[in-house]
C-alpha cells in the first residue's frame, strides 16, 4: 500500500487560497506546469475535481470546500510538532521522573534531591527504583529516564555517561568493636568476619580480588543484597562492612569507620541517560539537578574528612 505525499496538504492549501493555479505556484515557488502536476495528482488522489473552470477563473467544488478548512487545520497542527520545543516553565510542569539507583543513593542523596525538585518544579514527581543489575535494557525502553552507578560490562555503548563524583571504600564496624581501637593492619582486618554485599549473591566480591593480590583472604561471615543491610548487620554484631564512604554518609553516623589497610581504588559513581532524552528541557533540568546535589554532597565529604 503506497503512502500519500503529505506535500500535496501544502498544494492543495494553496491551490484552495488562491483560486488560481498561477498564483498558487508564485505563492510556493514552483513554475505554473509544476503546480498544474501537483492538481492532477490531488484530482486522482481524491477522486474529485478539487477546482473546476468558471469564465477565467477556477471555483472549488463542494468536496474542496469540504476539505479547505481541515486542510488547514492539519497544516497548523504539522508546523506545531515540527516547532522547536517552547521554553521550559517549570513552575507548570506534572511529570514523574523514574531513576534507578543503589538504596545508598537514595538515603544519602535523595533528600537533598527531592527538596531541590519540590522548590523549582511542585508538580514533578520522582520515582525511586532498586538496582538488580547494570543492563541498559530499562533506558533504552523507557521504563527508567535515568540511572546512577558505575559503568559495567553491560552497560549499553550507546548510553550517555556523565561523572558525578568518586567514591571510596571503607571498613565500618559497631562503635565498640575491637577494631575500633588500635592500629587496624591487613591481618587484623582480615581476620575479622565480614558482611559480604553482593546483588548477585557471589561469594566473592571486587574487595576479595584486590586482597588476595596481596595474600590475604577475609572471611566472610555472611552475605547481602546491599549496603544499608550490610551497615544493620555490623551495627548489630561483630562482623565488618566494606561500603563506599559517600554513598553511606548518614547510615554510619553512630559507627566506627576506617581506611582499608590495603590499597583500593576509588570508583567513580556517573549518571546513566539513553540518547533519545538528551534534548529533553525537563529530563536536562533534573540531569542538572543530580550533578548539582551530588557535586554540594561531595564538596561536604572532603570538607569533614
Amino acid at each position: 500500500m503506497s503512502h500519500p505525499d503529505l506535500n500535496l496538504l501544502v498544494t492543495l492549501d494553496a491551490l484552495l487560497a488562491e483560486g488560481s493555479v498561477a498564483h498558487a505556484a508564485r505563492r510556493l515557488g514552483l513554475s505554473p506546469s509544476a503546480m498544474s502536476r501537483a492538481l492532477a495528482r490531488l484530482r486522482e488522489a481524491t477522486g474529485d475535481p478539487l477546482l473546476v473552470r468558471a469564465g477565467r477563473g477556477l471555483v472549488p467544488t463542494p468536496r474542496a470546500l469540504e476539505l479547505s478548512e481541515r486542510v488547514g487545520l492539519l497544516l497548523e497542527e504539522v508546523e506545531a510538532v515540527l516547532r522547536p520545543a517552547e521554553a521550559l516553565d517549570l513552575s507548570k510542569l506534572t511529570r514523574t521522573f523514574t531513576l534507578r539507583a543503589s538504596d545508598g543513593f537514595v538515603e544519602n542523596f535523595g533528600p537533598d534531591l527531592i527538596a531541590r525538585v519540590n522548590r523549582e518544579a511542585p508538580g514533578v514527581r520522582l520515582r525511586f527504583v532498586p538496582k538488580q543489575d547494570k543492563d541498559s535494557g530499562p533506558l533504552r525502553d523507557g521504563s527508567i529516564d535515568m540511572e546512577t552507578g558505575v559503568i559495567g560490562k553491560a552497560t549499553g555503548p550507546e548510553v550517555r555517561v556523565q561523572a558525578l563524583f568518586s567514591d571510596r571504600f571503607v571498613g565500618v564496624v559497631r562503635a565498640d568493636h575491637p577494631l575500633s581501637a588500635g592500629q587496624i593492619t591487613p591481618s587484623r582486618y582480615a581476620a575479622a568476619r565480614h558482611v559480604l554485599v553482593s546483588r548477585r549473591g557471589s561469594e566473592k566480591g571486587y574487595l576479595d580480588d584486590i586482597l588476595e593480590i596481596q595474600g590475604i583472604r577475609r572471611e566472610i561471615g555472611t552475605m547481602v543484597g546491599g549496603f544499608a543491610a550490610a551497615l544493620a548487620l555490623a551495627r548489630a554484631s561483630d562482623m565488618v562492612a566494606t561500603v563506599p564512604e559517600r554513598h553511606t554518609r548518614d547510615l554510619r553516623a553512630d559507627m566506627f569507620s576506617f581506611a582499608l589497610p590495603v590499597p583500593v581504588p576509588e570508583i567513580t559513581i556517573s549518571l546513566f541517560w539513553h540518547p533519545r532524552m538528551d534534548a529533553d528541557p525537563a529530563h536536562r533540568w533534573l540531569r542538572g539537578c543530580v550533578r548539582d546535589v551530588c557535586a554540594a554532597s561531595a564538596g561536604q565529604g572532603r570538607a569533614e574528612a
